[in-house]
């Protein structure tokens, strides 16, 4: 699906490569230039390095790059400058030094095609997916819930399956669990233990996640995988920017949107083997957000997903300050490295220093444990994926100027690039079709008429039968009034007697109704 947006200029693309800087050699000459190959792009990535090393620019001559040879691209952008990629670059004099200091004679500015996207829709298009969608695990792991309320969750969806409820927004998913507490006994013997606590403390945490604009996220209609890998008519990929900076004031739904996303391109794109180059590219910014705290089975998944994904044709780069943000067994698959400087003042900086350093094929030119220590601004280690996946020498690198803009867009800018996207309309308005909140809710409703119209039936059925006793008292012949002594007696002990085993009758009847309800 072809579409046109932006201008085109290839610049520093050379067929098959990204060109990412020149590496120095030990007196601070220019050695070689240093390059990713797109034939092992897919291989993943990893950028790291201290603030304010260099490790958004970085990530913005990537995603030039990819771009330029026509494969998509979709990154987080945390803090507002990513949207640059959009605007023709600056030609500052500072970038245009660092051009003439790695003999990139064909520097030039240029714009990319951009899409933005915003979960509340305020800065880019609304991105949606619904609950069912989204799923127990996820979902458990957005909420934070206890090992007993997971249980529940997935309890709740296995009843929405089994019923034909769909779940797709927040109101479905609270309604389904109110009719679960409501039949608590019922499910429980079932399924198992459902408590009205548990039930109770989702409903909690789902009001919490509302509050955070959670809502927004759920619903229709849902993102379609293939508006995130569109290319232009001019053969570059789209560079899909996600407005994070908001979101990023509630990590957890950060964390948890950009795995679901991840696993939607897992579970969604066909096998395609080794490409020439990647079908998408994927950054994962801020990636400490998604295993701070996280259960061995969710990083167990992402481990997994990881590992499979590049078989679809997906390129994953996370983006952190610390190598030790990432768990060994995600690192080991992370073929293509870009270490900004690190410092090494405490014993936990010094480690990360040692892993980051260790992870590289070592160059007997430096001490890559000295050299991280002292990278300049804009400077990096750099080792690639070569000939059969085997990762090239590391390299002090000087990285490349960005063609594009550094730095935010003017309202006014971001905009006009809004109304001429090739999803404008897509997404921009809500769809609330009939799902679980509204079949229950007609359930609900019908079971009330059913009972209303129970009890009239029975109310109306005690007026006949009063009515019937009341003629046949009237068509009985009337005995005289009067009465002997001895029928007075009797007749007294047997209104008491017959009084007494009424009122206890009546007690006991309403007594069982009591307890019924």
């Amino acid at each position: 699906m072809a579409v046109e947006w932006g201008s085109a200029k290839k610049g520093m693309f050379e067929e098959g490569k990204i060109y990412l800087g020149t590496s120095r050699k030990p007196d601070d000459s220019l050695q070689k230039p240093e390059f990713l190959k797109l034939k092992y792009a897919n291989r993943h990535g990893l950028i790291t390095g201290a603030t304010g090393t260099g490790k958004t620019v970085s990530l913005q001559i990537l995603a030039e790059g990819f771009s330029n040879a026509g494969v998509p691209v979709f990154c987080a952008d945390v803090k507002g400058d990513l949207a640059g990629l959009a605007a023709v670059g600056n030609m500052e004099d500072f970038l245009v030094e660092r051009a003439e200091d790695i003999g990139l004679d064909d520097y030039e500015a240029q714009e990319f095609p951009v899409v933005f996207w915003d979960l509340f829709g305020k800065q880019g298009h609304p991105i949606r997916t619904t609950i069912s969608d989204m799923g127990p695990l996820l979902l458990s792991r957005l909420m934070d819930m206890s090992v007993a309320q997971e249980g529940v969750l997935n309890i709740a969806f296995r009843i929405a399956d089994e019923d034909g409820l769909m779940l797709l927004d927040l109101k479905d998913l609270q309604s389904l669990l109110a009719n679960m507490a409501s039949r608590s006994e019922e499910i429980s013997g079932r399924y198992g233990n459902v408590s009205k606590a548990s039930v109770g403390a989702i409903q909690r945490s789902l009001l919490v996640l509302e509050n955070q604009g959670g809502a927004n996220f759920f619903g229709e209609p849902a993102l379609d995988i293939k508006d995130i890998m569109r290319t232009t008519r001019d053969g570059r990929g789209a560079i899909n920017v996600l407005a994070a900076d908001q979101l990023m004031m509630s990590p957890r739904l950060y964390a948890t949107f950009l795995l679901w996303l991840l696993s939607e391109l897992f579970e969604e794109l066909p096998e395609v083997g080794n490409t020439d180059k990647p079908k998408l590219v994927f950054f994962f910014d801020e990636a400490h957000l998604l295993f701070d705290g996280a259960p061995k089975i969710l990083v167990d998944r992402v481990e997994q997903v990881v590992k499979l994904i590049r078989s679809k044709g997906v390129g994953v780069y996370f983006v952190t300050q610390n190598p030790l943000d990432v768990p060994d067994g995600v690192l080991a698959q992370l073929g293509n490295r870009v270490q900004h400087a690190l410092r090494a003042y405490t014993p936990r900086e010094q480690k990360a220093v040692k892993t980051a350093a260790d992870t590289f094929r070592p160059n007997p030119d430096f001490d890559c444990f000295e050299t991280i220590t002292k990278l300049g601004v804009g400077e990096a280690l750099v080792s690639t994926l070569m000939k059969k996946g085997v990762p090239s020498i590391v390299q002090r690198t000087l990285i490349r100027p960005p063609s594009s803009r550094l730095g935010v867009l003017s309202e006014r800018e971001r905009r006009k690039i809004l109304d001429m996207s090739p999803v404008s309309g897509l997404y921009d308005e809500t769809v609330d079709r009939e799902s679980a909140f509204e079949v229950l809710k007609k359930r609900a409703n019908e079971r009330a008429k059913a009972e209303d119209a129970e009890r009239k039936r029975e109310d109306e059925e005690k007026i006949r039968k009063a009515g019937s006793r009341k003629r046949e008292r009237v068509s009985k012949p009337r005995r005289s009034g009067r009465q002997s002594v001895a029928e007075a007696a009797i007749k007294s002990v047997t209104r008491s007697i017959a009084s007494s085993l009424g009122r206890a009758l009546v007690r006991g009847i309403l007594g069982s109704i009591k307890r019924g309800f």
